[in-house]
């Protein structure tokens, strides 16, 4: 019997060939992070490209997330997310130091002073009751990464006042200085642009987009103990998570 014939394997179209190239030079670290990659122009003499041949290239690296542009400047590598895995209750620096990264922290400010009625809300707080504001950029590998903003109340935050603020996570503060069990923190996510404020302490322009975490943490009886605005720089940082299916549900 005749050997079937096989149709020949098309060539991969020129963008192809671009966005191959240059992934494989970004993953081999040839053009490291933060670096730039050649221009549109030198990309299509090297590869005989038409431009828009060129931006197509660009453009499907952009969306892997593999490089980002800056307007009148060009196409540069981005830098790897870190990431936090929030199916567990940890503190930042919990997590990232144990994949390697190191963490500080930039203590901007700690004050006590009266509750706003948002803050005593959500801390079940009487109206008029004192609280402790904690700001802090969290710095990982020396980059700034994100901002985070604490209230706990006062009789509480006077004993964080003289913890390491700097090294520690306020987590294990207040489990191992201040011997508060913690129980579970409900979260909520959503997506806002940085104002003057974030946009100085993260070293972003105004209006970058910023992943802003809601947080309320609660001991193990179920009081709350920690509440939290974190805002996590969108280039630098993502939260993961897991969803199982639940088990008592079946197709049908």
């Amino acid at each position: 019997m005749d050997q079937a014939l096989k149709a020949p394997v098309p060539a991969l179209p020129l963008y192809g060939q671009i966005k191959n190239s240059l992934r494989a030079q970004i993953l081999d670290g040839t053009y490291a992070p933060g670096s730039q990659v050649p221009s549109e122009s030198a990309l299509g003499q090297a590869f005989a490209a038409s431009r828009i041949t060129v931006r197509q290239a660009l453009g499907d690296l952009q969306k892997e997330g593999l490089i980002y542009k800056v307007h009148g400047k060009g196409s540069f590598v981005s830098r790897p997310k870190a990431f936090q895995n929030v199916s567990t209750l940890q503190g930042f620096a919990e997590q990232m130091s144990t994949r390697g990264h190191e963490v500080l922290n930039q203590l901007l400010s700690l004050a006590h002073g009266p509750a706003s009625a948002q803050v005593a809300d959500r801390l079940q707080l009487p109206e008029g009751a004192l609280a402790t504001e904690i700001r802090r950029v969290r710095l990982l590998d020396r980059e700034p990464v994100s901002l985070e903003l604490t209230w706990v109340a006062e009789p509480l935050g006077r004993r964080l006042a003289q913890a390491d603020l700097v090294t520690r996570d306020i987590f294990l503060i207040l489990e191992n200085d201040c011997g508060v069990p913690l129980g579970h923190a409900d979260l909520a996510i959503d997506a806002v642009q940085a104002g003057p404020h974030e946009a100085a302490a993260l070293k972003v322009a105004e209006g970058a987009p910023l992943l802003r975490i809601e947080r309320l943490t609660h001991d193990r009886e179920g009081h709350p103990v920690d509440y939290e605005f974190l805002y996590f720089r969108a280039d630098t940082f993502q939260y993961r998570l897991r969803v199982d299916r639940s088990r008592d549900q079946h197709p049908r």
